[in-house]
């Protein structure tokens, strides 16, 4: 990504991450371990949010800032399991880490293959979890930032009109501007015009820039 692309998208992923710190969701229905949590988490510099319930959990809305996810197995409405698969397909930049009072192997294993990153049983040492949540954070920040930069490349493709669309999928082949001019129809300045404007909607500086994008673009549709 040229620099340009690279100045807006920081740009746009500093006005939504460095408004807050790290939230750090605490989702037990024990009221002492989510106090306790709630006072280790504040503690280490993180903002702690705390839940009683999964349905508790479930209604707030989605903050943009890195994050994880600390949860109990055993919880009134949902358990943590069931709220893990409910959650893990839509919410990679939430990183799971499951503690429980009575954890078993297949217990462990289902949540670990679910996508927990760790998984603890009560009582656990304090040090071990607050590096369990600061390797979380960091892996929510690396896929925070991008998610926000395939809007981003989203936002540009949606502004390109239905011909720039057409060139910039025949120019990312590595189609000269003359060859595509052929298979459009229009001639090879108007390519070259086309062409200009889909490098600047785009924040692509180079060819190379721009056939990146378009494979982001086409990983994740």
């Amino acid at each position: 990504m040229n620099s340009a692309s690279a100045a807006s998208f920081h740009d746009s992923r500093s006005s939504l991450m460095s408004r807050e710190t790290p939230v750090v969701f605490v989702v037990d229905n024990d009221i002492s371990v989510r106090e306790s949590l709630e006072s280790l988490i504040r503690f280490a510099g993180w903002q702690p949010q705390t839940f009683a319930c999964a349905q508790e959990f479930l209604s707030r809305p989605r903050l943009f800032v890195p994050s994880c996810l600390v949860l109990d197995v055993a919880l009134p409405d949902l358990n943590g399991l069931e709220l893990q698969k409910r959650i893990a397909s839509g919410r990679n930049d939430m990183p799971i880490i499951f503690i429980t009072a009575h954890g078993d192997v297949p217990m462990t294993v289902r949540a670990m293959k679910g996508g927990a990153v760790d998984f603890f049983t009560k009582p656990f040492d304090d040090d071990v979890l607050l590096s369990a949540i600061r390797n979380a954070i960091s892996r929510s920040d690396i896929a925070l930032s991008q998610e926000l930069e395939v809007r981003a490349l989203r936002a540009g493709y949606a502004s390109l009109s239905t011909r720039e669309r057409e060139v910039m999928d025949l120019v990312v082949t590595g189609m000269l501007n003359k060859h595509v001019g052929v298979e459009l129809g229009i001639s090879e300045i108007t390519v070259k015009a086309h062409r200009g404007r889909v490098m600047q909607k785009m924040n692509a500086g180079s060819l190379a820039d721009l056939v990146k994008m378009a494979g982001a673009l086409h990983h994740h549709r």
